[in-house]
């Protein structure tokens, strides 16, 4: 009787390791269209600095549970997306307290963490689908969002690190100008109006270039990879 009972246990299937369940990049994409959307419409109103934060604690919130497929890379984003939030807000109300470099910094982290786990995700995938899609093109925005905040780190800490040679707008490179300049520079457009001046600066600038250049050209390649794979294996 008891031989019996342990054969019937052994024959149960093993209980499955807990994972926690991937948050979809689609919501990620989601948060960042937001984000880039409304930047340059919000800034100048009253109280577009508070929507600013909020879009801007969305997507790094939407990145780190975008990442949270596994406990442990869970948990390094949430040590590095906790500081990154905090630090936003209380920069907000209170910059004597702290000022913009910590939360840049703590959001460049962030950013960049996120960015290795999407790409992680993309190159590993078996197959093309929506989430892949979605991933890859979330990467992509998060790699210009990680350079406009090496931007205005850059510009906070060497003051006239950027030249503008247009009088349209505000002459500092925080905020959307940062932005635009971020991603004119990672398409490699680079209209000149907003000229990287020190050498930190432009050396920001030409990495960004090149990794504009080398994602596109890594990306499509392992896509049309895994778009041919499956009928490669048919025939």
């Amino acid at each position: 009787m008891n031989e019996h009972a342990h054969a019937k246990e052994s024959l149960k299937p093993a209980p499955r390791r807990l994972r926690l369940r991937r948050f979809s990049a689609v919501e990620l994409l989601i948060a960042l269209g937001l984000l880039f959307v409304s930047l340059p419409f919000v800034e100048d109103i009253k109280g577009g600095d508070l929507i600013v934060s909020l879009l801007l604690s969305l997507v790094l919130v939407s990145a780190v549970l975008a990442v949270s497929d596994r406990k442990r890379v869970f948990y390094i984003a949430l040590v590095l997306g906790i500081p990154a939030v905090v630090s936003r807000w209380i920069s907000h109300f209170r910059p004597d307290l702290v000022p913009p470099p910590v939360f840049l910094i703590a959001g460049l982290l962030l950013v960049a963490f996120v960015v290795v786990n999407l790409l992680r995700f993309v190159l590993r995938a078996p197959s093309v689908n929506i989430e892949v899609l979605c991933a890859s093109i979330s990467a992509y925005l998060m790699l210009g969002l990680m350079w406009t905040m090496a931007y205005w780190l850059v510009d906070q800490l060497t003051p006239g690190a950027f030249s503008f040679n247009t009088n349209a707008g505000p002459r500092s490179i925080n905020g959307f100008n940062g932005f635009y300049f971020s991603f004119i520079t990672l398409s490699t457009v680079g209209y000149g109006d907003i000229t990287p001046v020190s050498r930190i600066a432009r050396w920001l600038a030409a990495m960004e270039a090149m990794t504009g250049l080398l994602y596109v050209a890594v990306l499509i390649a392992r896509l049309v990879a895994l778009y041919s794979a499956p009928k490669s294996r048919d025939s």
